[in-house]
C-alpha cells in the first residue's frame, strides 16, 4: 500500500515549526522531509535541521538531475523537496511529512493528488506581527522593512487557503498540537480501514480532525482574512 504524504504550509511566524516538532515527537512511522535552499541560515538555524543549505550551483545541478519532487525560486533563493525522501519513507513503510510553501503545495498536489494538505493560520494579522517581531529580535534583525515584507508575503500566502484540505488556526498551541496529531491519525485510520465508529478514541480523533476540515472551519475565517485584507 502506498504511504500517506502530508503537506504543511504556513506564513512565516505562524508557529508551524513548533507544531511540526511536537508532531514528530509524538507520532511514530512519520518521516520528515527537510527542504533544500540556497538562502543563508538565519539566527540559530543549522544545516540539516531546518534546511539543507546549498549553493546555487549545487541546487541547479540537482534540478538538472531531476532530484526534486518540487522546487521554486522565492525572493531570489531556491527552495526544493528532494525526491529521495519520499522513496526512503516508502521503503521503510513510513508516511512522509512535507513542510513546504504554497507554491510547493500546488506542485506536489499535481504529482500526488492524494496528498493531504494542511494550512496553518495565525489568529490575526496583529498577532502574526507580534510573533514576527519577537522572532526578528531573536535573530538580531530588528528591521521594520523585513517585518512588513513578511506580512505582505503572509497575505499573499493566506489567499491560497482554499487549496488546502485542512485549515488549522493556531491560536492555542496545545489544542493546535492535538488537532494536528488528530488529522494525521484520522487520515491513517481512513486509509487503513481501522476506523471504528463505535470506538470512543476514534470518535475523539475524528471530532478534532474534522474541526479543521476546510468546509467546517470557514465560518471562523472571516475576521482572520479581513485582518489581512483578504
Amino acid at each position: 500500500m502506498s504511504r500517506l504524504v502530508y503537506i504543511i504550509s504556513a506564513p512565516s511566524g505562524s508557529g508551524k515549526s513548533t507544531l511540526v516538532n511536537e508532531l514528530r515527537k509524538s507520532v511514530k512511522h512519520l518521516d520528515f522531509s527537510i527542504s533544500y535552499t540556497t538562502r543563508n541560515p538565519r539566527g540559530s538555524e543549522q544545516n540539516g535541521r531546518e534546511y539543507f543549505f546549498v549553493t546555487r550551483e549545487q541546487f541547479e545541478t540537482m534540478i538538472d538531475r531531476d532530484e526534486f519532487l518540487e522546487h521554486a525560486e522565492v525572493f531570489g533563493n531556491y527552495y526544493g523537496t528532494a525526491r529521495k525522501f519520499l522513496q526512503e519513507a516508502q521503503a521503510r513503510g513510513n508516511d512522509l511529512l512535507l513542510d513546504i510553501d504554497v507554491q510547493g503545495e500546488r506542485l506536489i498536489k499535481r504529482k500526488l493528488p492524494e496528498a493531504i494538505s494542511i494550512f496553518i493560520l495565525p489568529p490575526s494579522r496583529s498577532e502574526l506581527e507580534k510573533r514576527l517581531r519577537r522572532r526578528s529580535q531573536a535573530e538580531g534583525v530588528n528591521s521594520d522593512e523585513v517585518i512588513q515584507r513578511r506580512l505582505n508575503t503572509a497575505s499573499k500566502e493566506i489567499a491560497n487557503y482554499p487549496n488546502y484540505d485542512y485549515i488549522l488556526v493556531n491560536d492555542d498551541l496545545e489544542h493546535s498540537i492535538d488537532q494536528l496529531r488528530a488529522i494525521v491519525h484520522y487520515e491513517r485510520g481512513k486509509r487503513s480501514g481501522a476506523a471504528q465508529d463505535g470506538d470512543q478514541e476514534w470518535q475523539s480523533l475524528r471530532k478534532l480532525a474534522e474541526e479543521c476540515l476546510q468546509a467546517n472551519v470557514r465560518p471562523r475565517l472571516a475576521p482572520i482574512l479581513a485582518s489581512f485584507a483578504i
